[in-house]
């Protein structure tokens, strides 16, 4: 088994930040409280035990808040909130005023619960001794030792925390490893045990990695001082408080679960009349590996089940023809440009054919100049360019860790696609690299209901050197779970399309006891050819003139696509303008800062031109001398098809850039790799002087590729 690192990394980007947050506060103790969204019922998260603060409700948060006004806190011991030492601070009955208090502070007067672990015992309080306060309850792997089992189960196991430890007798305990002794001399070590023994599930990485780091924002001191507090443990007053419960109840337990047993929680719902769903194997937190399934129950208990037929447009009326519903990576340019090319193919071959796009910026760039039907949930999608640029330094952008720490914005814009689809039916669902559309569909085949078409210009996440043995146990249990996946549902993709050939699959394994990647790919895709989404162009000049390049000057376009991750290569290339400009007098250097830089962001130099968005850059690139680019696959095979020379700079730990991009322009003796830290000023107008106008001798790029792909989708659409 790897450890996991314990070292705290910053925050990654939120999928939705609070629209009020504030302090509540009882008793001299402060509160930190948020609210998302607005209605008129209000969604309740109540804190659980103290070793996780509200961020633990982050995979919820996004979703209820487009439906519900949502309120949370973080409870007493963790988070923004007071740590106090007193153990009375952390009864159950204290913790209950404090959810009392929050609700006074925020103007709430009832709202539906919902409770996790520990925190079930406050839920129990609310509703049972304030039940005019709540509307209904939920509660999620609850901590009632209601039935015999759970009381013999957890009696012993709590009165041994007041007597000294004894290790062989703590190591059968099902809370033994919280024993005062054992934190007081390794906290960390504590935390990451209890949170392992949470989330049992495998390739649960991310939500153990997530835990770790929200168990560490409080202390040791401070959970001994929570164990202290009076929680019950006894049956038959447990059973007397439940039998208070009036309101609707909702009871959610994994059957994996290794802390709150399956016959607690089904006396819990037996108790209360409350509807009970057990979800098969999965352990203590459902929310968190498994977010779909259980925002889903959650909001089929709010709604009563009821929900529209899937068979209406945004705008409310039938649509009876064909319709396709595009999902198209926004991280870059690139998805964009060739999905547009796609999808016109794909209506000369399906007339009539309606498509609607789930995008955001900047994809939206492009589709809103080609006339493209951008869907109105598009704007509730969170912003995963943003994260990306976020997790970035200088031309650095660790991409595989970046891509992990970005949980949270795919399943909140999962829920945004599961909430259009449920309300408007599409006969075909296809996602360009729309990694939350393949991930939680293959966690919940029985969710799909239209042919599925998934395409990609990449197969496998590869570690980078300095990542070592963790990263590479990381990316190989990445993998291994979309191997898993693949043989579990292999009908669930009815296309598979890798965007390029069998030859531009790099030769390693997918992990150690893994395929390779180039046969897994070959057995589990079709292969389109690459999808440039333009004809090489037949005149040159004639290009030229039109763009306004003179026959005696010689064009250096320097471009880093579309996200914000290129400025400091933007930089680095214009520092190098007035040394270029000595080596080669009639250069024309134009650097173009695409849809998510500010031109005016960046140094303005004699004789250098600054441009924003350019929409049809790859005609710019066809006519240039010369273009320095970042390592990004789009717009390098843009000039490797138009036998362009072009210097490409891989961004550092961007592994899709080092390995897959850099494997593909090696295959067609196309561009010349440098090095960003080793490159001075000097060092890039030298190559640039060596590089302009050079005649080059690349492969061939096809230029059917478009074509070749929309028949395969068409053969979806009869």
């Amino acid at each position: 088994m790897d450890t996991l690192t314990t070292q705290r990394p910053a925050e990654p980007s939120r999928a939705r930040y609070p629209d009020e947050e504030g302090y509540a506060e009882r008793e001299g103790r402060r509160l930190f409280y948020e609210i998302y969204g607005e209605g008129e019922r209000t969604l309740f998260f109540l804190p659980t035990w103290s070793i996780l603060h509200s961020r633990a409700w982050k995979a919820q948060m996004p979703y209820f808040s487009r439906h519900y006004r949502v309120l949370t806190f973080d409870g007493l011991g963790n988070g923004r909130s007071d740590r106090p030492r007193d153990p009375r601070a952390y009864n159950s009955e204290a913790f209950a005023l404090d959810c009392l208090a929050v609700m006074d502070a925020t103007g709430t007067d009832r709202a539906v619960i919902h409770c996790l672990s520990r925190g079930a015992q406050w839920g129990l309080e609310l509703a049972a001794e304030h039940g005019q306060r709540v509307e209904a309850a939920i509660f999620t792997g609850p901590f009632m030792p209601l039935s015999l089992a759970g009381q013999l189960r957890w009696r012993p196991a709590i009165a041994m925390m007041d007597k000294p430890l004894i290790k062989p007798l703590a190591a059968l305990s099902p809370f033994g490893r919280w024993h005062p002794d054992y934190v007081n001399e390794d906290y960390a070590a504590s935390a990451e045990w209890w949170v392992r023994r949470c989330i049992p599930e495998a390739h649960s990485t991310r939500q153990i990695e997530t835990g770790i780091e929200y168990s560490l924002d409080t202390d040791g001191a401070t959970i001994i001082a929570t164990l202290a507090g009076k929680v019950t443990y006894d049956r038959r007053s447990l059973l007397e408080k439940v039998r208070r419960i009036r309101c609707p109840v909702l009871v959610v337990n994994g059957t994996r679960d290794h802390v709150c047993k399956m016959p607690d929680a089904r006396r819990l719902a037996k108790e209360t009349g409350g509807r009970l769903v057990e979800m098969e194997g999965v352990g203590h937190i459902p929310l968190a590996r498994k977010p779909v399934a259980f925002n889903r129950t959650v909001r089929e208990f709010l709604e009563q089940d009821v929900w529209p037929e899937p068979s209406r447009s945004p705008d409310g009326r039938p649509r009876p023809g064909k319709r396709a519903l595009f999902i198209s990576s926004p991280i870059g340019l690139g998805h964009a440009r060739r999905d547009v090319a796609i999808a016109k193919e794909l209506r000369k071959l399906v007339p009539g054919l309606e498509i609607d796009w789930l995008a955001q910026n900047p994809v939206t760039r492009v589709l809103e100049e080609e006339d493209e039907t951008i869907h109105p949930a598009s704007r509730h999608l969170a912003n995963e360019s943003g994260h990306m640029e976020s997790e970035s330094a200088e031309h650095d952008l660790h991409c595989f860790q970046a891509f992990r720490r970005m949980d949270e914005i795919l399943a909140a814009n999962y829920m945004v696609f599961d909430d259009v689809v449920r309300e408007e039916r599409y006969d075909l669902w296809i996602g360009d690299e729309a990694w939350e559309l393949d991930y939680f569909l293959h966690e919940h085949p029985e969710l799909k209901r239209a042919h599925y078409a998934w395409l990609t210009d990449f197969v496998g996440w590869l570690p980078m050197a300095d990542g070592g043995g963790h990263e590479a146990f990381l990316t190989a249990d990445y993998n291994a779970e979309m191997v898993e996946h693949i043989a579990a549902s292999p009908t669930l993709r009815d296309r598979a399309l890798f965007v390029g050939n069998p030859d531009d699959i790099v030769g390693d394994r997918l992990g150690p006891d893994l395929p390779l990647i180039r046969d897994w790919t070959e057995q589990n895709f079709d292969f389109a050819g690459y999808v440039t989404g333009f004809e090489p162009v037949a005149d040159r000049e004639r290009l030229r003139a039109e763009l306004g390049y003179g026959e005696d000057e010689r064009v250096c376009l320097v471009t880093v696509g579309g996200s914000g991750v290129g400025e400091h290569l933007l930089r680095k290339v214009i520092a190098s303008q007035r040394q270029a400009r000595e080596l080669v007098p009639d250069i024309r250097m134009i650097v173009v800062a695409g849809p998510r830089i500010d031109p005016r962001s960046l140094p303005d130099e004699d004789g250098l031109e600054l441009r924003p968005y350019v929409h049809d850059l790859y005609k710019h690139l066809a006519a240039c001398d010369l273009a320095v680019v970042q390592g990004g696959l789009t717009t390098s095979m843009e000039l490797t098809a138009n036998r362009r020379p072009f210097l490409y700079f891989p961004l550092k730990h961007h592994f899709e850039q080092n390995f897959h991009v850099h494997h593909r322009l090696e295959r067609y003796g196309a561009g010349r790799r440098m090095d960003f830290d080793e490159s001075s000023a000097d060092t890039i107008a030298t190559a640039i002087a060596e590089e302009i106008g050079r005649e080059v001798d690349y492969r061939p790029v096809e230029s059917d590729g478009a074509r070749r792909a929309a028949e395969r989708l068409a053969e979806l659409l009869p």
